[in-house]
């Protein structure tokens, strides 16, 4: 009888010990896979979600997450359209849990460069925010790490007459866009 009890409890233990060692393989699969989780990863796990970002240069932003890029994001807020790099992101609110990989040809690969040069093409009135003060105007240019802004009113069509400066922003120096 001894010796059922002793076998029972070597067994017991065995078994917990397994088990344990099964966990512990398992925390640290899960921990290696959610490693390799990207910032946009998190962010495509959120399109259509209503989030909250803070940016170093402008007031904090909530409006729906609609497009995440292969390095910026789109935010509808209101009747504005906010075009975010990510490098710009300080911090992002309401994510929820989930993460996607960029899947699909295109949509992995429409960057801010891309973005702004359908934004200049369109000709819409523009306010860009990149440190100091907005400037408003239209996008007239955008190069592989730059772009030119016609700062004119936001209510004043682009024109020769209306436009006071022209001004030449390095991407990198950009933090967001905002168009109505």
């Amino acid at each position: 009888m001894q010796w059922d009890a002793l076998f029972e409890d070597l067994e017991s233990q065995f078994d917990a010990l397994q088990e344990g060692d099964l966990y512990g393989e398992v925390a640290d699969r899960i921990r290696t896979e959610v490693g390799k989780i990207t910032v946009l990863d998190r962010l495509r796990g959120a399109v259509d979600t209503v989030v909250r970002i803070e940016l170093a240069a402008a007031e904090p932003l909530q409006g729906l997450l609609t497009r995440v890029g292969k390095d910026c994001l789109l935010i509808e807020a209101g009747r504005e359209e906010w075009l975010v790099p990510v490098g710009a992101l300080v911090a992002v609110h309401r994510l929820g849990p989930w993460a996607e990989p960029a899947v699909g040809a295109v949509a992995g690969k429409l960057g801010l460069a891309h973005l702004l040069r359908g934004i200049a093409r369109d000709r819409s009135p523009v306010t860009v925010f990149c440190g100091g003060i907005p400037i408003t105007g239209t996008i007239d240019r955008v190069g592989a790490d730059f772009l030119e802004v016609a700062e004119h009113p936001l209510d004043a069509p682009r024109r020769r007459t209306e436009v006071y400066n022209v001004r030449l922003i390095p991407t990198q120096a950009l933090q967001a866009v905002r168009r109505r």
